[in-house]
């Protein structure tokens, strides 16, 4: 029984879908007007890993992920520049180049961490008819007033408002302006805003002026558009709590009068000493940026599953180097084992027990290095063949090695003695190889070359 952590309700439920043997999902994407930075990733990496769990676990999963190219204000108070259109007029290019530009890096990314994408890739800008549509249900059902400055919704028509994040409804009402709008209430958001002063790149006719929309009303509507009024699975970062994912769910369950989502779930923040990576910190490091420093995406990968998912992870450069080094001594075990068709049941029992309590994958790792540290253990390549569908680490695959063409011609020269019989000879050039960093193994008529420690 599949047992996740519902933000909802604070505890862990047993999962039951709405329609039994499919699953919908719905993950928050990027705002692509910067590269995403190490701590985005590894709520990806967790949105990732549960739906690894699901597919495991015999259901059928319908992925959907946005990409915010227009509408996210540089303040959470629907104040301030629209993010894309400060990064157009900062790099001189078009709102779309940057957007296609950062997406493009974005899914770069996922490939090299190896994150399945998902079924469907929802771009905001491509769904405008679907906002305006939800909105103007809003305006019919009286959850709406407008400003001067674009069209809001009033979280004091909603009873139950803030229940994601248990935000205390005394004083909600009461509220205050902002400095400059006419907002009722404080906590009153921007469905869509109105143009003001110079002309926008992004803009579109509605309401009966140029405006554009506001950020929350993009996940309500696409998700809606392919998953239906009603979904499984949300998933994203804490931070989306208390603002974002609170007022999806005052929209979408006002527009339906329908419970929008039955289980939230969200990833904790990677900190360093202690507080949340940010772009606004810095950001610390890119993928890109990490391989230039000499590790892989797999290392990164390896490192956010020893933590659980609901759990900060401290990043430092030595944690992660500590992560590299058992990331590297798995798969050069895995590398020695023979094929077995046979599973290791009592194993994968093990296995499916943690990563069904919540994906908890420091214990299922656990379990993986319990399997190839037994050594009566049976059927260990095609058990952590099942294993890795989940862990997504790639711990089959063989890397392509460069072999220098010195190499290669002293490891020709020790397979040649070695087929003479000139044992002597051939032992003396696997030292020369194992001095300059090489290990060779026989294998049958040939021979395999891998780096040494």
């Amino acid at each position: 029984m599949l047992k996740l952590f519902n933000t909802l309700s604070r505890k862990k439920e047993t999962f039951k879908p709405i329609n039994k043997g499919d699953v919908g999902i719905y993950s928050c994407g990027p705002t692509v007007y910067w590269y995403q930075h190490i701590g985005n990733l590894r709520t990806y990496i967790f949105s990732d890993v549960l739906k690894r769990v699901l597919i495991f676990d015999g259901f059928k999963v319908k992925h959907v992920m946005n990409v915010t190219d227009v509408g996210h204000l540089t303040s959470d108070a629907d104040e301030g520049e629209d993010k894309m259109e400060k990064a157009a007029k900062k790099e001189g290019k078009s709102a779309e180049e940057i957007a296609n530009h950062y997406w493009t890096v974005f899914r770069e990314d996922f490939g090299k961490l190896n994150i399945s994408e998902p079924n469907v890739w929802c771009k905001a800008t491509e769904h405008i008819k679907e906002q305006v549509a939800l909105i103007k249900k809003l305006i019919e059902k009286g959850y709406t007033y407008e400003t001067e400055d674009g069209i809001y919704f009033d979280t004091s028509k909603l009873k139950n408002y803030g229940k994601l994040a248990r935000l205390k409804q005394e004083g909600l009402e009461a509220g205050a302006r902002t400095e400059m709008r006419d907002k009722k209430n404080k906590t009153d958001f921007a469905l869509w805003k109105f143009s003001e002063g110079e002309k926008r790149q992004q803009e579109w006719e509605a309401f009966g002026k140029m405006g554009f929309p506001g950020w929350h009303i993009e996940c309500s509507a696409m998700s809606m558009k392919y998953l239906g009024s009603s979904i499984d699975i949300h998933t994203g970062g804490i931070d989306h709590i208390p603002i974002h994912h609170t007022n999806e769910i005052a929209q979408s369950e006002a527009a339906t009068g329908k419970k929008f989502v039955n289980y939230w779930m969200h990833g904790a923040f990677l900190t360093f000493k202690g507080e949340k990576v940010s772009k606004s910190k810095g950001g610390l490091y890119t993928i890109s940026e990490l391989e230039e420093l000499g590790f892989k995406p797999m290392d990164y990968r390896y490192f956010c599953l020893t933590a659980h998912y609901r759990t900060q992870l401290d990043f430092t450069l030595d944690n992660l180097k500590n992560a590299q080094n058992s990331y590297e001594r798995l798969k050069n075990i895995v590398s020695e084992l023979k094929y077995d068709k046979k599973e290791n049941k009592k194993y994968l029992s093990e296995f499916q027990k943690a990563i069904d309590n919540d994906l908890n994958m420091p214990k299922a790792l656990g379990v993986l290095w319990k399997l190839v540290r037994d050594e009566k253990a049976e059927g260990k390549l095609a058990t952590i063949e099942k294993m890795d569908s989940v862990f997504g680490l790639k711990l089959l695959e063989r890397e392509e090695v460069e072999i220098p063409s010195e190499i290669k011609k002293i490891a020709d020269e020790r397979e040649l003695a070695r087929k003479k019989k000139d044992f002597k000879k051939s032992d003396l050039l696997r030292d020369e190889l194992r001095n300059k960093g090489w290990i060779v193994d026989d294998a049958g008529e040939g021979y395999r070359l891998k780096r040494g420690k």
